[in-house]
């Protein structure tokens, strides 16, 4: 396995395993999967300022994890909204926790303070990982988001860097 850091040119392959997430649940608040141009868009963007990465298993883009803006105003430029995203083929085997890691290193490098991610409730996986990253809850959202004709809680999460 590989960890690197990714490039517009992964944003198919990520894609294909974002895409179910976005159509199958609640886990991402999309409502229409993004095109290959917008995503490879947000990768371009965000590693000016923040940092996405990709595993490889055998060439292959097995998950992702990635750091965004947790909110725009100047002073919150330390904080970062992470989230990490598995192929279905390789969860359960520890690399959300190992593509974790290697975006909380680099973000540290970059003057990151804390990471911040939420979680759609109920995802017992999610909170798990997050547990084992060493997040600690910091409260729940409750019905704030609207999907499947479904109010959603989500819940978040804290982790200094």
């Amino acid at each position: 396995m590989i960890i690197r850091q990714a490039t517009p040119g992964d944003a198919a392959a990520m894609l294909e395993i974002y895409r179910p997430i976005v159509e199958d649940t609640a886990i991402s608040f999309e409502l229409a999967v993004p095109t290959v141009d917008d995503f490879a868009s947000r990768i371009e963007k965000y590693l000016a300022t923040h940092e996405w990465l990709v595993a490889e298993i055998d060439g292959e883009v097995a998950g992702y994890a990635y750091a965004s803006p947790h909110r725009a105003r100047a002073a919150y430029r330390f904080s970062a909204e992470v989230s990490v995203y598995v192929h279905p083929q390789y969860q359960g085997q520890g690399l959300g926790k190992k593509l974790y890691t290697a975006l909380f290193d680099s973000i540290r490098e970059r003057g990151f303070h804390y990471a911040y991610g939420g979680i759609t409730l109920p995802n017992d996986a999610s909170v798990a990982l997050h547990k084992a990253c060493g997040f600690s809850e910091i409260g729940t959202f409750s019905e704030v988001g609207f999907k499947y004709d479904s109010w959603h809680d989500v819940s978040w999460w804290q982790r200094k860097i």
